[in-house]
């Protein structure tokens, strides 16, 4: 199925920092937006503006990575969408972190990206790897729950409802329906309520 995801390899970018909440991720001002298009552009706007240029998300070292390397309980406060719609549109294809926020976690897993978990001392291992070489070659592997940067490959972790379902590619709720709309409409056909005027 197209939706499998059991890799994502590319290469890292780290965001320092625990409790870094969707407000940062992206303001509630963009909140307005009818859809998701341009959000890449203001993820971590404001937080980008003050450091002027030395955003992790602006240094030029990270521009076109697709990882995102985070600490403790990223993505939480309100329950936004928008927050992983930001980072995904930036190009963001899976993260790696401490501990997520249970809604940003399941928005994630809406979404196609996989959010896997390490322990802090490990996290900060994948963290210093990829500052000291940014164009190291990063590979989440959701079949084996590892991580590779590099020479250096961890374990991570992630429930095992959550990994099966980007393995077998059954996290793409619309096609699901897509793929199997003679199903629909065979079952639609058969309820009484349907026909009902």
């Amino acid at each position: 199925m197209v939706s499998e995801i059991k890799k994502v390899s590319g290469r890292g970018i780290i965001l320092l920092g625990d409790d870094i909440d969707t407000d940062r991720i992206i303001p509630a001002r963009y909140l307005k937006a009818i859809t998701f298009d341009g959000l890449g552009e203001g993820v971590f706007i404001d937080d980008r503006k003050v450091l002027k240029g030395e955003h992790p998300f602006d240094q030029p070292q990270y521009q076109g990575a697709n990882v995102l390397i985070v600490n403790r309980n990223f993505g939480c406060g309100s329950s936004r969408e928008h927050a992983p719609q930001a980072i995904a549109k930036w190009g963001i294809q899976a993260l790696i972190g401490e501990s997520f926020a249970e809604i940003f976690f399941g928005n994630c897993v809406a979404m196609g990206i996989p959010c896997v978990t390490a322990d802090a001392a490990t996290v900060k291992k994948l963290q210093e790897l990829v500052a000291a070489n940014p164009q190291a070659p990063v590979t989440v592997n959701l079949e084996t729950l590892a991580v590779q940067v590099g020479d250096y490959t961890t374990k991570v972790s992630m429930s095992e409802g959550s990994r099966s379902t980007f393995i077998s590619g059954t996290w793409d709720a619309c096609g699901q329906l897509v793929a199997n709309a003679d199903q629909v409409r065979s079952t639609a056909a058969q309820l009484p309520y349907m026909s009902w005027a």
